[in-house]
């Protein structure tokens, strides 16, 4: 035992018997430096949220992530309950949909010749690369053959109630938007036009305009975010799992301000802070502009997704089981 405020638990060699998740996340308790002891914070810290059932729980991530194999134990993660409202980017919509449609990723290299790559016809996202003939064509033909039938019932959509809808039209068990469609949990994109998705419905208008009686498709733009003010200004208390930087990132925090911040939040990321961005921030920083409250339970993790999420997931299911989560919309 100490009383000095600058130590905390002993640091316990490890021997051999790390068999299962629970005694892999109970070995990084006990590592006690470095980013295994923030993944046990992280454990910790997100099984206190879960176990809070007043609180409804965010979660963030970048596009990028569902170019790889964490798209299905995402899907998986909604499934179960865990997730009450998710705000992520375009490359979101555009991998799953790409996916579901038939398109195939293949692992590939960071250190490849892009410019050979490109004649070949192949996109690389880091690692990950993705045939060109799997990629824009089949999100754009999903998206108009979709936008023609919907566009019979209704002229103006939201960007989630069109999610909704599109996920409804996916067959595919790893599908997000298959899964959030499903379990009823509202997904907003506030940067949907940057990608794929978002030029689908700008050229799907673009031919209707040019058609005789051809209905175009009206986004509203703020509809999404007065559903976010509702949700925010209803909740008890707010929690997140924020997966990466970017404007997913700031519109989860951007909106907890306006509830006097985060209760509960853990940041998994490989950005630094020392350039200033909004990226590399950690929960501290959010602190001065009432994102996270000074009392909330943090965790900060400075690592890889692929390599913390394939453990932390299934530690918070197995831990929680099913949880019914938070209806935010009906």
């Amino acid at each position: 035992m100490n009383d000095s405020p600058f130590l905390s638990g002993e640091v316990s060699d490890l021997d051999v018997g790390i068999n299962t998740i629970d005694d892999l996340i109970e070995a990084y308790k006990r590592i006690g430096g470095f980013q295994g002891r923030y993944m046990a914070d992280a454990a910790e810290v997100l099984l206190s949220m879960y176990n809070d059932l007043n609180t409804t729980v965010f979660l963030s991530f970048t596009g990028n992530l569902i170019s790889t194999g964490l798209r299905g134990l995402i899907a998986r993660f909604i499934e179960s309950g865990f997730v009450d409202v998710i705000i992520t980017t375009a490359g979101t919509l555009d991998h799953d949909i790409a996916k579901s449609m038939g398109g195939k990723y293949y692992q590939s290299y960071f250190d490849v010749d892009d410019i050979e790559m490109s004649k070949a016809g192949i996109h690389r996202i880091g690692n990950v690369a993705v045939r060109k003939e799997h990629y824009g064509p089949l999100i754009e033909k999903f998206v108009h053959s979709s936008l023609e039938d919907l566009s019979k019932t209704r002229e103006e959509w939201g960007v989630r109630e069109l999610l909704w809808e599109l996920g409804k039209r996916i067959d595919d068990d790893y599908s997000i938007l298959r899964a959030v469609s499903k379990a009823k949990v509202p997904i907003y994109v506030p940067g949907f036009v940057d990608g794929a998705f978002g030029t689908a419905i700008l050229t799907y208008n673009e031919m209707q305009r040019t058609r005789t009686g051809g209905k175009q498709v009206r986004i509203d733009l703020l509809r999404d975010e007065h559903e976010l003010m509702d949700i925010v200004y209803s909740s008890k208390s707010l929690g997140a799992l924020i997966i990466g930087g970017g404007i997913s990132k700031h519109h989860v925090i951007w909106w907890s301000q306006f509830a006097g911040g985060l209760d509960y939040v853990v940041y998994i990321t490989m950005a630094i802070e020392w350039d200033g961005s909004l990226s590399g921030a950690r929960p501290k920083e959010a602190i001065t502009w009432g994102k996270v409250k000074p009392t909330a339970r943090q965790a900060f993790v400075l690592e890889d997704a692929t390599v913390v999420l394939p453990i932390l997931i299934p530690y918070i299911i197995k831990k929680i089981g099913f949880r019914k989560g938070v209806r935010v919309i009906n």
